[in-house]
This record gives C-alpha cells, sequence and structure tokens, in this order.
C-alpha cells in the first residue's frame, strides 16, 4: 500500500505549480463547496476568535483557508521531487545566520511553531544548514495508517539533514546528538489541543481561555537550548517565508511557562495579520476549564480524575 500510495503522489509532485494550483481550485469545489468539510468546525472557530468580525468578513477568511488547506496538502507532496533552484526560489530564509551563530557558540537550538502556513515546507531549512556537524529535527505525530506515516516521514526526509523523529523520541536524539558534539534545530509544533492528563496550563489565546502543551518548553529548559519563534509567511501562491524571532538563549533562566505565554501571544499576533493561513478545520476548544476542573485535579503537578466524593 505505502508504494502504490508514494508512486502516486510522486507522479502527482511532477507536475509543475501551476497545474497543482488547478487541480487544487478543483479540490476546493469538492471539500468545501460539495462536502462541507469541517465547515461548521471553521465557523464556530473563526466566530471564537474574531467576534469583532462581520459575518461577511469572517465568510471571506473561510473561503480563504479552504483554498489554503487544498494547496497545502498539494505543495507539501511537491516536495518529493521539487527541485534545489525552484525550493530557494520559492522557500526563504530570511535570517538563517541567526542559527548559525548559535552554532558556532556551541548552543543547539529549539524553534517552536503553530499549525500556520504550510509547515511541512519547515522542513526545507536543512538546505540552508548542511554540515555534517548539523542536523534539522522533525518532530512529528506518528499516524496511525502505517502507509500514510511513511509516505509524510519521506516528504520530511527530502532534505539534507533532515531527521523525522516521533515525539517520543526527542529527548533521546537530542542526548545522543549531544554527546556526538552534533549541533541540532528542532521543531515543535505547539499549538494542538492537550489530552486531559497532559493539560497543565490555560492561556487566553484567540478570545478563548485555552489549554496548551508545557512538554517543549520543559525539553528546551532540559537542554539549555537557544529557543526562537518560527514565522511563516506566505507572500504570494506558491512561496513562502521563513522569519526567526528570538525568545530566549538562557531557557532555564525564564520563569516557569513563561516560553509557552510568548509564543502564544506570537502565534496570536502572526494569525491576527494573515489569519486565512491558519489550521482553523482543527478542534482547538473541545475542551473547556469548566469541564476540567469538574473531572480532574491537579496535585503535586500531576493531573488526576476526582472521585465522586471529590466532585
Amino acid at each position: 500500500m505505502y508504494y502504490i500510495l508514494y508512486g502516486f503522489c510522486y507522479l502527482l509532485s511532477l507536475l509543475p505549480f501551476w497545474a497543482l494550483y488547478v487541480l487544487s481550485d478543483g479540490i476546493y469545489l469538492i471539500i468545501y463547496r460539495l462536502v462541507g468539510y469541517r465547515k461548521k468546525v471553521v465557523r464556530k472557530n473563526l466566530s471564537t476568535a474574531f467576534p469583532e468580525k462581520s459575518e461577511e468578513e469572517r465568510l471571506v477568511i473561510e473561503k480563504k483557508f479552504y483554498h489554503w488547506l487544498c494547496d497545502y496538502f498539494l505543495e507539501a507532496i511537491k516536495l518529493l521531487s521539487i527541485s534545489r533552484k525552484s525550493l530557494d526560489k520559492r522557500f526563504v530564509l530570511t535570517n538563517p545566520e541567526v542559527i548559525i551563530d548559535c552554532f558556532k557558540e556551541g548552543q543547539s537550538v529549539a524553534t517552536i511553531l503553530g499549525h500556520y502556513c504550510n509547515w511541512e515546507w519547515l522542513s526545507c531549512v536543512g538546505k540552508d544548514y548542511e554540515n555534517d556537524k548539523w542536523r534539522v529535527g522533525l518532530v512529528y505525530h506518528p499516524l496511525y495508517n502505517k502507509a500514510a506515516d511513511r509516505l509524510w516521514q519521506k516528504i520530511r526526509s527530502c532534505i539534507p539533514n533532515g531527521v523525522p523523529i516521533p515525539k517520543q523520541d526527542i529527548l533521546r536524539y537530542l542526548i545522543q546528538y549531544k554527546r556526538d558534539g552534533i549541533m541540532s534545530i528542532f521543531g515543535y509544533i505547539s499549538d494542538q489541543a492537550p489530552k486531559w492528563e497532559n493539560i497543565h496550563l490555560w492561556l487566553p489565546f484567540l478570545n478563548k481561555e485555552t489549554p496548551v502543551f508545557t512538554g517543549a518548553e520543559r525539553i528546551m529548559k532540559k537542554m539549555n537550548n537557544a529557543v526562537f519563534y518560527v514565522e511563516m509567511g506566505r507572500p504570494k501562491r506558491g512561496y513562502y517565508t521563513c522569519t526567526y524571532h528570538l525568545i530566549t538563549k538562557e531557557p532555564q533562566k525564564m520563569e516557569e511557562h513563561e516560553i509557552t505565554r510568548r509564543f502564544f501571544q506570537m502565534l496570536e499576533q502572526t494569525i491576527r495579520q494573515r489569519p486565512e493561513h491558519y489550521l482553523w478545520t482543527h478542534n482547538r476548544w473541545k475542551r473547556t476549564h469548566e469541564e476540567f476542573d469538574r473531572r480532574f485535579k491537579v496535585e503535586n503537578g500531576k493531573v488526576t480524575k476526582r472521585k465522586e466524593t471529590d466532585k
């Protein structure tokens, strides 16, 4: 099944960008106009995030979002065969030197980002860090479908020095790289909805009290990585920019959860500038603080279910 899937996607990736976007426009009509894929979730999220906007304004964002979502999948597949010349033209790191400076100073880097623009293209940062002693760690959540999981690993490892790493293996890789004297830059997508038992912090995010992951911050502090927020931009269809914004080079001196707080503040600012490039199909606010307090309690930093007598 994997080889069938890979073969189909590879042939699809050989299409020129203009043809991929013609196909994307057709897929848009199907998933948005005919199927209405997760349209209720998108409208609820946009209404929550932008109550100050009119229904007409939110509808414009909604349509632009679905166009981008279709582009996202085909652009990711394009990485299977994209030429280096085309990649250099279409994906630009505006300040790659800030990461190189950290490497030269002997400090590895952790970047933190959200589901904004085409995060799959961030695997392409490896083209600017081609060195035997440098690695780009691409942290991912393994998919249940094994064939699809192998395909996305292949897509994420098309660029030199890119290493797809399951999230449960992050520390093992980081520690081994440190022992071997290898500098690394790891990217953490940290805006998913955590499971109940992993909720240790709630923050205001897009007009809603939001449960957030704090695991990435703990790893950054443990490894004493320089921490950067990654801001992606899409100046036009098929073209992306990536800019690093320093959060801290001394994470162990930061107050608890301060890195996570700053990340969500910066991500929200990015989203508000061009909201159509955020992943609105994700049911981000399916868990509420009220339900959490009713069902769980936190003792010594550990989340446990309440007993009937506790409620």
